[in-house]
């Protein structure tokens, strides 16, 4: 089955921490770039960060650039996001996606479920 399962969803202090993940099964991972996108309560989707099939790029958003890290790896068909200094404006649905081909920017084809992450004191 072609799917992408996210998790690592918390709730999480300001300032505090969480990664999240994203396994793939049903296609061949190591040939797609990825991507990770947010949707915060009543706003639209905001693209946060992408890699490129094999890891050699990686992409952020200004609204995370310096926070977040993005990796990949192809062995466990897993991508990762590590949210450091996490800020209450962080709180959102965090999905994870496929990019259309190797690398990032050219549109998504499969979407995950989400997983929420909450940061509040």
């Amino acid at each position: 089955q072609v799917q992408l399962v996210e998790s690592g969803g918390d709730l999480a202090q300001p300032g505090g921490s969480l990664r999240l993940s994203c396994a793939a099964s049903g296609f061949t991972f190591s040939l797609y770039g990825m991507s990770w996108a947010r949707q915060a309560p009543g706003k639209g989707l905001e693209w946060v960060s992408g890699i490129y099939s094999g890891g050699s790029d990686t992409y952020y958003a200004d609204s995370v650039k310096g926070r977040f890290t993005i990796s990949r790896d192809n062995a466990k068909n897993t991508v990762y996001l590590q949210m450091n200094s996490l800020k209450p404006e962080d709180t959102a649905l965090y999905y994870c996606a496929t990019e259309r081909g190797i690398t990032v920017g050219d549109g998504f084809d499969l979407w995950g479920k989400g997983t929420l992450v909450t940061v509040s004191s």
